[in-house]
């Protein structure tokens, strides 16, 4: 059984965003309608928002302002290292 389309739901975004989002989904094979029927239909499935939002504490606002570095590691074993034991002090 078909189901008729016959509402519009309309936004008003930026064109960089519009353009950015375009841009991403036709990567993925998807038109901007099809993308936008989906995020609906995940709603009504799940009858819930379907990506988690959170308000960023402190600690992730102030890392969010910190100016970015240039520092690199030569593993991945060497970045968790510097990391954990970061996290101990």
């Amino acid at each position: 059984m078909q189901t008729l389309k016959n509402d519009i739901v309309r936004a008003r975004v930026s064109t960089e965003l519009k353009d950015s989002a375009a841009q991403v989904l036709d990567g993925l094979g998807m038109s901007m309608t099809e993308a936008i029927r989906l995020f609906l239909t995940q709603i009504a499935l799940r009858q819930e928002f379907p990506i988690e939002l959170k308000i960023p504490n402190k600690a992730t606002l102030e890392a969010m302002s910190d100016e970015v570095t240039e520092e690199s590691y030569n593993s991945v074993d060497e970045l968790f290292n510097e990391a954990l034991s970061d996290s101990q002090h």
